[in-house]
């Protein structure tokens, strides 16, 4: 019989299906400042990620190791692939969305809402309409540190939808900070998580969840909580297994929201993808270091498997 290992905390039994005793969390990249925004271009064997104080994107393969990606990001925190393998973007500095073409230049999605700038961008996904929806809280406009100080001109601190023809679109407007967000595998779910717990200890720390029918959502309340930290990143895979981002490292949540175990990470994690040869690696961003761990389940978003083709070097 083989013990579990010490980065695994098995809470239910269907965890164990998830992951397997022999893998460990291995530790790829390091010696960054505050890592975030992974996404996985299995077409190019690559992960790309934001080192966002520092102002840039970094790559990482098993070839070559670490390398730069682009050198000044703006501050971009959260990424994203389209369904044609651009690369999208949220970057704290611009204040705006931004999507790399496949010959490298950049184009501006969104920056700016009824005539206001936008907060600052956080995390972003592309459903398989072609929308881009996007979260946009006050952290990098409330110091330097990730971003440009700044007073938000939004009223709220929204998530927005980008329609494939351009009109952007308030979705949700009572979050107190907004952060990751991510669809289920059949797109009639969004889950949000909330952050407001980092300014606000009466906040608390969930997951949303909502239903989608086309442009609208509709709030079907709290489907889980974090008991350590908040939640920032989360990820769905290809059963409807939810995956956030925690203090202590990454919860996994069943479909119903239950609790099913933890992979615990040395420092606080900010997000995390699927992807690796077959799509079951995950990679999480945590503080300082970029880590590794096989599970057993596929990310939900095609990228994360390698079905998407786009140049990811400039």
């Amino acid at each position: 019989m083989i013990d579990t290992p010490e980065h695994l905390d098995i809470r239910d039994a269907r965890f164990r299906g998830l992951v397997h005793p022999m893998s460990r969390l291995e530790r790829i990249a390091e010696g960054f400042t505050w890592t975030e925004g992974p996404v996985w271009f299995g077409d190019r064997d690559c992960l790309l990620f934001s080192d966002i104080p520092s102002r840039r994107i970094l790559q990482w393969s098993e070839a070559g190791g670490t390398a730069p990606y682009r050198a000044d990001s703006a501050f971009n925190n959260g990424n994203t692939r389209d369904r044609e393998g651009r690369l999208v973007g949220c970057r704290h500095g611009t204040r705006d969305v931004v999507r790399t073409e496949h010959d490298g230049t950049l184009t501006v999605l969104a920056d700016s809402h009824e005539g206001r700038r936008l907060n600052s961008p956080n995390d972003v996904v592309v459903s398989s309409d072609g929308a881009v929806w996007f979260t946009d809280p006050t952290y990098g406009i409330i110091s330097n540190f990730e971003g440009v100080r700044a007073d938000p001109e939004q009223t709220a601190n929204n998530v927005f939808r980008l329609s494939p023809e351009g009109a952007l679109s308030v979705v949700a407007g009572d979050f107190v900070q907004p952060n990751g967000l991510c669809f289920s595998p059949d797109e009639r779910l969004l889950f949000i998580a909330e952050s407001g717990s980092s300014h606000d200890d009466s906040v608390p720390s969930v997951i949303r969840v909502f239903g989608v029918d086309g442009a609208r959502l509709t709030d079907r309340g709290v489907f889980a909580t974090i008991d350590t930290g908040l939640p920032d990143g989360i990820r769905c895979d290809t059963d409807g297994n939810l995956w956030s981002s925690a203090a202590d490292g990454v919860h996994c949540f069943a479909p119903d929201g239950t609790l099913l175990g933890k992979i615990l990470v040395p420092e606080t994690v900010s997000n995390l993808c699927f992807g690796g040869p077959d799509g079951r690696r995950l990679f999480i961003t945590a503080t300082t270091s970029v880590y590794r761990v096989f599970v057993d389940a596929e990310g939900a978003e095609p990228w994360a498997r390698g079905r998407l083709c786009g140049p990811p070097r400039q």
